[in-house]
């Protein structure tokens, strides 16, 4: 069995998109910063996103049954870390950006690369983390931007490598 640190230490290798993952409903506005998103299948477009148990937003996307993955650019990295900020509230985080909806009225971020606005299809328990498979019902994204992964523990820029004629 590997142990906790050392799993840790072995994902600080894995770079991922950092995406805020928001929701509303019945159970109110909800929303946090999330690199454990992942495509499951184009046919029919599905997606699986894994949150922490003990965060608040945890059954507000369950209990809202909707979600919208907000892939992150590079100049939205501020907008990251208040997400991941636990003491800000909900007010707070919405408040730094802005936002409209696509179809089933999760917040969508303008200036995010894609916005995947989903209905969840089913939910799984794994150990820390609720798996939410998530059905996509609207998606849009945006050209000519660098992208942010987190990797190492740090935040990166991604993009288009341009070439310089000299």
């Amino acid at each position: 069995m590997v142990d906790k640190a050392t799993f840790r230490d072995a994902m600080a290798g894995l770079g991922a998109a950092v995406n805020i993952i928001t929701s509303d409903g019945e159970a109110g506005r909800a929303g946090c910063t999330a690199s454990a998103v992942c495509g499951v299948t184009d046919e029919p477009p599905t997606l699986l996103v894994c949150i922490n148990r003990s965060s608040r937003n945890n059954a507000a996307f369950r209990d809202n049954g909707r979600l919208c993955v907000n892939v992150l650019s590079a100049e939205q990295q501020t907008l990251a870390a208040k997400f991941a900020t636990p003491a800000l509230s909900m007010e707070g985080r919405f408040a730094a950006a802005q936002w409209d909806t696509l179809v089933t009225g999760a917040p969508a971020l303008h200036g995010a690369v894609a916005s995947l606005d989903c209905e969840i299809e089913s939910v799984t328990e794994v150990g820390t983390h609720t798996v939410f498979f998530c059905a996509v019902k609207a998606a849009r994204t945006r050209d000519g931007c660098d992208a942010l992964i987190y990797y190492g523990r740090n935040y990166h820029r991604v993009g288009a490598v341009s070439a310089h004629v000299a």
